[in-house]
């Protein structure tokens, strides 16, 4: 009983993950400043992390929780790194 009532579960978080990733898809490419284009990286980044941690569950493999420690990092540098260079127009002082 409990394995059905997971598989659904991490399936219905995949489903809705990947709608996620589609709206930011769409805000990216269609938002009207740069602000609204780096937001939506930030979001994609995350939720692709996100989906990598539900495949994880679903598969009971290691890898894809590494691959989203490494996605949850290089998303934090690269979000501060375009914050910055939205702020003052350079990233290395």
């Amino acid at each position: 009983m409990s394995t059905s009532i997971i598989f659904w579960a991490v399936s219905a978080a995949q489903v809705m993950l990947a709608l996620a990733m589609a709206a930011a898809c769409w805000r990216l490419l269609r938002g009207p400043r740069a602000q609204d284009r780096v937001l939506a990286v930030d979001s994609l980044y995350l939720s692709a992390m996100l989906l990598l941690v539900t495949v994880g569950i679903r598969t009971e493999s290691l890898f894809y929780f590494e691959a989203a420690l490494v996605i949850g990092m290089l998303s934090f540098v690269s979000t501060v790194a375009l914050a910055k260079f939205l702020m003052r127009g350079e990233v290395i002082e």
